[in-house]
């Protein structure tokens, strides 16, 4: 999953390059080398947490769906933290928020020692149970598929029926506003083309004298006709162009004298008002064609208002009827959630008991219809609220949890431990490291370790040492793990019987 890992001038890791090729990823060393400043260094790389460094880089060999964040997917997916003045991330490249660059992690990093509850949410308990379901019985997924489609064309009937009843609070408002509407286009009964003819009248109008009178001047070329007939006889040239000329320019004038005449039976006074109608539809409109568009949108809108009544009362049947069926639907969820639960409450019993907790209950009770169908579940731990319980319990708790969901929903995924096994005795510290190992076939695992057991089940095993002013990570070999687990069980005087115990402890992990 994380194939890699770069940090660079830390106030501790001065330069830091590890590669990890396994699952359970183990790191000890003595309290002050460092651990928990790699871990946060870690953190701080996908948005957890805000450890400084000038750079923390990672590969991460995982499909995280980034099309939605506009970032093209890689095989390995490199994310990077720079920082100088100020602190920046950046996903194969592209430079993401420190919020984005959380979101997108927390689809495959666990982070176990935040004291969020996200988990036992009731939609994702809802999920697991469903999912547990599932595997049980064959018409489950069925009928969460059906549900989920009809609970979605209730909620939009819902919502057109929220509408009209918003609507009908102001219905005769908006009828009057509607009908005032449409009088005031219809009033003007606007032409498409109209607007324009009548400007185009307007202009020749306005010109009307001046064609007049050059109409009337150029009609004296024609007491010259005969004079230039005759001149054109005289040079023994055919005249007959220029008759034709002269026609062709009487029958214009004529024309042009009769399309006047028209004028003069035209009303300007009523021609300029008309024009100032369509002027004003064209200013609120944009054009004589959107006016009548939006009039017929008015007069629809107006026939809705009219017929609002039978529109209310067959959404409602509608509404009535899909209630029923998903009432019906959401019984039939809960009997199969109901039997799942009791598999639910086995199979977290079992860990809670190995890990040497309190019993915890999921519970049932009946709510409101919503998208989930009328479930919810929730968490008891007998008097203590989940908020009371101290760290070391609320992470095996969540362990426990985390456990049990891998057995139905194999997402995968980075599992990041920060003192799991702290202040537990030998037996804990045994039963969370069997846990883990059985989690390490679905999940890596980064866990600082303070105990043998957890340390001798590791895949891979780092000692974190300090020299002077700067630490350093080391991968260990098997003779180096047998020291490492001596000096965990004995102390820094280790001792030949905890070089035999830590023997024994890595040849049982085999």
């Amino acid at each position: 999953m994380i194939n890699r890992i770069i940090i660079k001038d830390n106030h501790l890791f001065k330069k830091c390059e590890l590669n990890f090729d396994n699952n359970l990823i183990i790191f000890s060393g003595a309290s002050g080398s460092g651990k928990s400043v790699f871990m946060n260094l870690l953190l701080t790389l996908f948005g957890y947490k805000d450890e400084q460094s000038s750079l923390i880089e990672a590969t991460v060999k995982k499909k995280l769906d980034l099309e939605q964040f506009g970032i093209e997917e890689d095989e390995e997916n490199v994310f990077r933290r720079v920082t100088t003045k100020s602190s920046r991330y950046f996903l194969n490249g592209s430079q993401l928020s420190k919020k984005n660059i959380l979101s997108i992690s927390k689809t495959f990093i666990n982070y176990l020692n935040l004291r969020e509850f996200d988990e036992f949410e009731n939609k994702n308990l809802i999920f697991l149970l469903d999912k547990i379901a599932s595997t049980n019985y064959k018409d489950h997924d069925k009928l969460i598929e059906t549900f989920t489609k009809q609970y979605k064309n209730f909620k939009e009937i819902s919502q057109k029926l929220q509408r009209i009843e918003d609507e009908e609070k102001k219905i005769e408002d908006l009828k009057e506003f509607a009908k005032f509407e449409i009088q005031k286009i219809e009033s003007i009964n606007p032409k498409v083309d109209e607007y324009d003819e009548l400007l185009e009248l307007k202009k020749k109008l306005s010109k009307k004298e001046k064609i007049e009178e050059a109409i009337n001047s150029a009609s004296v070329i024609y007491e010259y006709e005969h004079k230039v007939i005759e001149a054109l006889n005289l040079l023994d040239e055919d005249s007959t162009f220029f008759s034709e000329t002269l026609n062709e320019l009487n029958i214009k004038l004529e024309n042009a004298k009769e399309s006047l005449s028209e004028l003069e039976e035209l009303d300007i006074e009523e021609l300029l008002n008309r024009l100032e109608d369509l002027s004003s539809l064209k200013n609120r409109y944009g054009s004589i064609e959107e006016a009548l568009s939006y009039l017929e949108e008015k007069k629809q809108e107006l026939q809705h208002y009219e017929n609002l009544s039978f529109e209310k009362d067959e959404l409602q049947k509608e509404k009535d009827s899909l209630l029923e069926s998903l009432t019906n639907l959401a019984n039939s969820l809960s009997k199969n959630r109901e039997k799942s639960l009791k598999i639910l409450n086995k199979d977290i019993k079992d860990y809670t008991k190995m890990l040497y907790l309190k019993d915890i209950t999921f519970t049932i009770t009946k709510t409101n219809l919503s998208e989930l169908g009328c479930d919810e579940i929730t968490l008891s731990l007998g008097e203590t609220s989940l908020q009371k319980v101290s760290s070391g319990e609320l992470n095996r708790i969540r362990l426990s949890f985390l456990a049990t969901t891998a057995k139905y929903i194999q997402s995968g995924g980075v599992l990041i431990l920060d003192e799991i096994d702290a202040n537990l005795s030998g037996k804990e510290s045994s039963a969370v490291a069997k846990v883990l190992y059985e989690l390490s076939k679905t999940y890596q695992i980064f866990a600082i370790s303070h105990q043998p057991q957890l340390s001798s089940f590791a895949d891979e095993h780092y000692i974190v040492f300090k020299q002077k002013d700067s630490s350093t990570i080391k991968k260990i070999n098997h003779d180096e793990r047998i020291l490492e687990l001596a000096r965990m069980i004995s102390g820094e005087n280790i001792t030949k019987e905890a070089q035999e115990f830590a023997k024994k402890l890595l040849e049982e992990k085999k």
